[in-house]
């Protein structure tokens, strides 16, 4: 079963088609481009590597979020348009979910976050368990000092990834028992997408394109000013 995945919420965009979980193509943009001009291109170019036309997709799977609003609502209203065209079901992830599963293996608390701005991050925590990772907490938005709090009170091992990790790491460097995993942990990857999403294929956990809703945690820059302005 041939699968198209991609994640915009963060500031790089990634891309892949794969089957049963297993990629034929993936890209990863760097950061700094701009998604709604970059998509469809980088699209097009991974299912040419992989040999995959378009109605041959049987299920788009894309990152929800949270992660930048602009970002997240191309990816998302991308995901949409695509699934409806071909008529074939959709699946959204959360963004945080792909940033910790390439960490699954690892013995300590899992928390992966993403650069929210305004001075904040996404987070959640996750533990290890027997084939892949559980979540044992809600999807958060708070300050690097809110969560090193946090940390701090639970006392765990801690593994810390993400592009939020690397930008505040200077709060969570001063917590002993946590481990911030690099650079190469710093963004959602759609290969992870690709084999958290096939499984959910198979068990027919999707919806239909017009059921899909990205998941923001906070408002819009947008909708903050406009509500200033109400005062």
């Amino acid at each position: 079963m041939l699968l198209l995945c991609f994640d915009t919420a963060t500031p790089r965009v990634s891309v892949a088609v794969g089957r049963d979980g297993d990629a034929l193509a993936e890209i990863d943009l760097p950061p700094g481009r701009r998604h709604a001009e970059e998509l469809v291109p980088a699209i097009q170019e991974v299912c040419a590597a992989g040999g995959v036309a378009l109605d041959a997709i049987a299920a788009v799977c894309v990152g929800i979020g949270p992660g930048l609003f602009t970002g997240l609502r191309v990816g998302v209203t991308t995901a949409k348009v695509l699934a409806q065209a071909l008529r074939i079901p959709v699946v959204g992830v959360p963004t945080l979910d792909l940033v910790a599963f390439p960490l699954r293996h690892a013995t300590r608390l899992v928390v992966p976050t993403i650069d929210a701005r305004r001075g904040e991050v996404f987070y959640a925590l996750y533990r290890g368990v027997p084939g892949g990772l559980q979540r044992v907490s809600d999807y958060a938005v708070g300050s690097p000092q809110e969560l090193a709090g946090e940390l701090a009170a639970l006392g765990d091992d801690v593994l810390i990834a993400g592009d939020g990790a690397l930008l505040y790491r200077a709060e969570f460097d001063e917590l002993e028992h946590v481990e911030l995993a690099g650079p190469a942990a710093a963004w959602p990857r759609a290969a992870a997408l690709l084999e958290l999403a096939a499984p959910r294929v198979e068990r027919e956990e999707f919806c239909a394109p017009w059921e899909l809703e990205p998941l923001y945690l906070r408002a819009s820059d947008a909708e903050i000013q406009w509500d200033r302005r109400g005062l």
